[in-house]
């Protein structure tokens, strides 16, 4: 093939699709056939409704998807490790290779200039192919499906370090603010490292169904109901581990305030801001408050070792799949905020 078909993201709520020339793998570089590519909640807040950020952080007009699973087509000069036909998992960001957080395995946080995020600064996995350097790839165990690598590259990576960060186990209550695709991510995998309870809320009565049809929470209510909830499931003491997904400032106050004393909470919706009282919420019930962003590459190649041994599949998330050619209308449901991850796939 000497062209392909991918998706741009031009702001104001449109999906461009459009013809472009199939790349050609450089050194170190690997040519991956895209299988599953979904939509993130970073996609439609900063690039599909407008495009936010500034400068080199800014959406540079790319082919759109940080979320690509495929297998490898090609590979350039100076590969090593990876070959034609292996099913991949592409963690999304690309960084310098030679800074602190490059060498902790969070390239998310590198400031280099030759850092690049797919989807963003570089050509991301709504295409039939794209460009990745091998470096930033991982092998796809069976049985674990595109699909389901797919929803590893982001979404359930970001939601295990939030987990891993605040240390979750079989002595915690779990409560996650935010049922979106990150919030079900982070029930799903909390329950797996042990969670005994695993509480859940969202503003959109569709995602709280959801939570609870797919059995990934033993309770879900509305943001209302929430603090009388808890106390009843937890005795007045509230849960040891809460985790915001939604980025909404009274669902972080929330959880927050239902965080048992010498707790741990952590924030990973993106964007907004919160004011809350800092003694009376923080300062005086010694809970520790964690700010998590994405994943390190190596927490995203345990999750996939992990879920393989759990024999569990992101994919159950999964409510909406749509062909290359109907992104806009992927884009369109994922934008109302009311279902599960929605997944462009890609069949031969």
């Amino acid at each position: 093939m000497a062209t392909m078909r991918a998706v741009r993201l031009p702001g104001d709520s449109t999906v461009e699709t459009v013809t472009v020339d199939v790349p050609q793998p450089g050194d170190g570089q690997l040519l991956l056939r895209m299988r599953a590519s979904s939509i993130c909640g970073s996609d439609i807040r900063a690039i599909y409704r407008e495009h936010l950020g500034h400068g080199a952080e800014a959406y540079q007009g790319v082919v759109a998807g940080h979320e690509p699973c495929g297998e490898v087509a090609a590979t350039g000069p100076g590969t090593r490790r990876l070959r034609v036909g292996d099913r991949v998992v592409v963690h999304h960001i690309a960084g310098c290779g030679q800074c602190e957080q490059c060498h902790r395995g969070y390239p998310v946080g590198c400031q280099s200039p030759f850092r690049a995020a797919h989807g963003w600064q570089r050509d991301g996995g709504h295409a039939e192919f794209m460009l990745a350097q091998e470096e930033s790839c991982l092998a796809l165990p069976e049985p674990l499906t595109f699909v389901d690598g797919a929803l590893v590259s982001c979404g359930f990576g970001t939601a295990y370090e939030a987990l891993l960060r605040a240390g979750v186990s079989g002595r915690d209550r779990l409560l996650v603010t935010g049922l979106g695709p990150v919030g079900l991510a982070v029930a799903m995998l909390g329950r797996a490292l042990g969670a005994t309870t695993v509480l859940g809320t969202d503003v959109s009565a569709e995602r709280v169904g959801l939570a609870l049809r797919l059995g990934l929470v033993d309770l879900a209510v509305p943001p209302d109901s929430l603090d009388a909830a808890v106390a009843d499931a937890t005795d007045g003491f509230g849960c040891e581990v809460a985790v915001d997904c939604s980025g909404s400032t009274t669902a972080r106050e929330s959880a927050l305030r239902n965080t048992r004393a010498w707790g741990r909470c952590v924030f990973v919706g993106e964007g907004g801001s919160v004011t809350f009282a800092v003694s009376d919420l923080l300062i005086h019930r010694q809970i520790a408050l964690h700010g998590s962003w994405v994943s390190s590459v190596r927490h995203m190649e345990e999750l996939l070792e992990l879920l393989v041994r759990w024999d569990l599949h992101p994919e159950r998330v999964v409510t909406h799949r749509f062909p290359l050619e109907e992104a806009e209308a992927a884009y369109r449901l994922a934008a109302e905020g009311h279902s599960g991850k929605v997944t462009l796939v890609m069949e031969d």
